[in-house]
């Protein structure tokens, strides 16, 4: 028999489970009789809109990128005081939203240049083959010459008994 639950109440197990004191899912699933598998759900359900809600960790600290990246996009057009209230709500510190944002930020310009030191190190790995190829059909010309060398004076010696020494 599957039970229906009002958002409401989804919403309020899924706020027991957020910071600043964060109840597990199995001591949740024994105060609220919900099963544990409708608490995951629950919770990956509000993740997937842009919830924060941590997976394991209670320490804000120790949450996921996504999660982080979560608070910073929700927080993004917030005021200092918006922001400030939204931090006390959730439990967090303003200052570790703004040095989330920091590393984001910074992840994403590493990113960026990370990128740019690919594609022109790609560009000498081309140069680098290219030049490669060459040598490598200027040797195999090469030693199809003198093999064809060796096969003509191994015949010459069978046809003529020899080498010529009045040459």
């Amino acid at each position: 028999m599957q039970m229906r639950y009002s958002e409401k109440f989804k919403e309020s197990a899924i706020k027991k489970m957020m910071p600043p004191a964060p109840v597990s899912v199995p001591q949740l699933c024994r105060e609220t009789g919900v099963s544990d598998v409708t608490l995951y759900k629950w919770r990956k359900e509000y993740r997937n809109k842009g919830v924060a809600v941590p997976a394991y960790k209670s320490k804000p600290e120790d949450w996921t990128a996504e999660d982080k990246l979560a608070v910073i996009i929700k927080t993004a057009s917030f005021n200092e005081v918006q922001l400030s209230e939204h931090c006390r709500s959730k439990g967090l510190f303003k200052k570790l939203v703004d040095q989330w944002k920091v590393e984001a930020l910074s992840g994403y310009q590493k990113s960026a240049q990370t990128k740019k030191q690919q594609s022109r190190q790609c560009l000498e790995d081309k140069k680098k083959i290219k030049q490669l190829e060459r040598e490598l059909n200027r040797k195999e010309k090469a030693l199809a010459e003198t093999a064809a060398l060796l096969v003509l004076s191994k015949k010459y010696e069978a046809i003529w008994g020899g080498v010529d020494e009045e040459y």
